[in-house]
């Protein structure tokens, strides 16, 4: 039985550890038959590190999504590896530490731009540098973590995660005559490298245990990652500026 992803070919960002929602969509990619291309910041050979451990091999290329000269050097890069993309996976996000863990009131501009410009605007910076290889239309997927609400210890990525709720949808809009969808995966909290950066994650995590309808797994990636794949794949052809939540049903509960 073939894949859902069979033929297809798709950049991911993001991967950092194997306990990261990234790792699990490639992994998920590449059993369901896709060709994938990985790019890492700061750090390429932490994420070829991680990458061994992908069903298959797979190139890793450095890009900084702030940095104009990589954003623009991208598309021939990837195009040399793969020629050409049906998907683009957006998973990075980044504040000072300033910015979080109950500073919300005194973060300084500096850094709230920072949170921006790599958490929300990279969205459309890497959806546009790799515009150029996905002439038959495709699909772009990102990860937030529901900006509906105001989060304990989240504070400005709080913010930055609506902008990047926000830049989807306009994305959606503008390159939907293209036949290219944009759509966002809100995932629940998982112990990845990422929510480690957050102080006092565990009392954001905690709201899981009470009110969430499903059981939640902090160790398990792996929903979210079939939740990725599924958008990625031709199964939501018609789909485009909307937010799957794979948080077990809490965004659905008042309290």
């Amino acid at each position: 039985m073939s894949g859902i992803l069979d033929g297809k070919r798709i950049l991911i960002t993001g991967v950092l550890t194997e306990s990261s929602i990234a790792f699990h969509t490639a992994k998920l990619a590449q059993e369901q038959g896709a060709e994938i291309i990985l790019t890492a910041f700061p750090r390429p050979t932490l994420t070829e590190r991680v990458a061994k451990k992908l069903p298959k091999p797979t190139k890793v290329i450095e890009l900084d999504v702030t940095n104009d000269e990589h954003l623009a050097r991208l598309a021939d890069v990837v195009g040399e590896e793969l020629g050409g993309l049906d998907g683009v996976v957006h998973s990075i996000g980044f504040a000072p530490q300033d910015a979080l863990g109950g500073n919300f009131l005194n973060t300084p501009f500096e850094s709230v731009a920072t949170a921006m410009h790599v958490s929300a605007y990279s969205l459309k910076s890497l959806t546009m540098a790799c515009l150029p290889l996905m002439q038959n239309g495709g699909s772009v997927v990102g990860l937030t973590f529901d900006a509906q609400f105001a989060w304990p210890q989240y504070d400005w990525m709080g913010p930055a995660k609506a902008a990047l709720e926000a830049t989807s949808r306009y994305i959606a809009r503008d390159l939907g005559k293209q036949n290219i969808r944009c759509n966002l995966i809100s995932a629940g909290p998982l112990g990845s490298m990422a929510a480690k950066s957050i102080p006092g994650f565990g009392e954001l995590a905690s709201v899981w245990d009470t009110r969430s309808p499903l059981e939640w797994d902090l160790k398990d990636p792996e929903p979210a990652g079939r939740g990725v794949v599924a958008l990625l794949s031709d199964w939501f052809p018609k789909t485009t500026g909307e937010i799957i939540h794979v948080d077990g049903g809490l965004h659905a509960i008042g309290a």
